[in-house]
């Protein structure tokens, strides 16, 4: 089937912001992208078997694999085992220019769909934490889904809040084994080991508290809702007011997190396949979703600006859209760059051997289905300097 042309005022879009429109049909040859877990390179030739296609090593990133975008995973065996799990090679990039190592304390504060928060809870190791964070229930809770499916939970924590104003501190003292007469109930409140079930009266409770939040009844100084977390994040054996410790600037320079990923929500025009659901959707609603780009900056610019709040100093954070704009990108990096006078815009060194190419600031990166067989995907990276 033909596709229908892409519209003028999308194509006058592209081009204030410097992009090849050519980019919204080369996807019909990106590859897709899959990361093996660890431990699973021995069962290569049998997973390549199961889905009767070979897989190509991405040589530029470790443990990625690509392959045709026809080839469908979701039914075998090696995919349902969690084996493998699919996330474009430009988002395992942004993953890995953190430079997550066992011990630290990461952040992840849009965390869903999850692909990049099952990778980052691969690169921990068995030591330190991963808190994913993310504004909707339904999104956080397949996140959830994935970390069980994958076995990667086990250090990981989730929150139901608004990444912009999320103020928790990682839990930086291994949990210990208490004794408490309920998880939820009585009145030391503590948590035991997780598990999806919970005593009626809880799930009531919590029904209760989604209601109310629907109907917008519930202050914004409620604490965050915890729907997951694994047996060594921290949590288990802590008291709710130990849990919900928010921390000042003073405390977040030597207490915050080691690591912080803020995959701002965006337009999302640089995920070619989002664009192309327009010709289902109609091209009318496109103005409103993706062109007025404006009514996104300031949400992105809100989530930059706390991620580095809850940095601590010495740290590093990576920025990222999977838009293509300027107004999303540089524009909110020299923005933030403005304001922050502890934030130094860091070098990406590894990027020198990765497909892709500069951003409009020097020490930023692009990446686009012509110039890197991936979707796009815009990276910066920061560094928190004592002032």
């Amino acid at each position: 089937m033909e596709k229908s042309p892409l519209p003028e005022a999308f194509l006058s879009f592209l081009e204030e912001n410097g992009i090849d429109p050519s980019i919204y049909t080369a996807s019909d040859s990106t590859p897709r992208y899959l990361r093996l877990k660890p431990g699973s390179e021995g069962e290569l030739e049998e997973i390549e078997a199961e889905i009767n296609c070979k897989l190509e090593k991405v040589n530029w990133l470790p443990d990625f694999y690509s392959l045709p975008p026809d080839v469908l995973i979701n039914n075998s065996k090696s995919y349902l085992d969690g084996k493998i799990y699919g996330i474009d090679a430009a988002s395992g990039a942004a993953v890995s220019v953190l430079k997550i190592s066992p011990g630290d304390h990461v952040l992840d504060l849009c965390a869903a769909p999850g692909a990049k928060l099952c990778m980052m809870c691969d690169l921990l190791g068995d030591s330190g934490s991963v808190t994913g964070v993310d504004v909707a229930r339904h999104r956080l809770a397949a996140c959830r889904t994935m970390l069980q499916k994958y076995s990667l939970g086990d250090r990981c924590r989730l929150f139901v809040a608004d990444g912009t104003t999320f103020s928790l501190a990682p839990v930086r003292v291994e949990s210990v084994s208490r004794s408490c007469e309920s998880a939820f109930g009585g009145k030391d409140e503590r948590f035991r080991e997780w598990t999806s079930r919970r005593p009626w009266k809880e799930r009531k409770r919590a029904a209760k508290a989604r209601e109310a939040k629907s109907l917008q009844l519930v202050s914004s100084s409620e604490n965050p809702e915890l729907i997951f977390y694994g047996r060594h994040s921290g949590v288990i054996g802590l008291g709710k007011n130990e849990l919900y410790i928010t921390m000042t600037d003073l405390e977040v320079s030597y207490s915050g997190y080691d690591k912080v990923l803020v995959d701002a929500e965006c337009t999302h025009d640089g995920s070619v396949k989002h664009i192309q659901k327009f010709e289902h959707w109609g091209w009318k609603t496109l103005q409103r979703r993706v062109l007025d780009a404006e009514r996104t900056d300031s949400l992105t610019l809100k989530l930059l600006r706390n991620g580095f709040r809850l940095l601590k100093v010495g740290g590093l954070l990576v920025y990222s859209t999977c838009s293509l704009t300027v107004a999303q990108n540089e524009d909110i990096v020299e923005q933030f760059l403005k304001e922050n006078a502890s934030a130094e815009l860091q070098e990406i060194e590894e990027a020198e051997e990765w497909p892709c190419k500069s951003g409009r600031i020097p020490k930023t990166l692009r990446f686009d289905p012509l110039t890197s067989q991936t979707s796009g995907l815009f990276v910066a990276k920061f560094s928190k300097l004592a002032t």
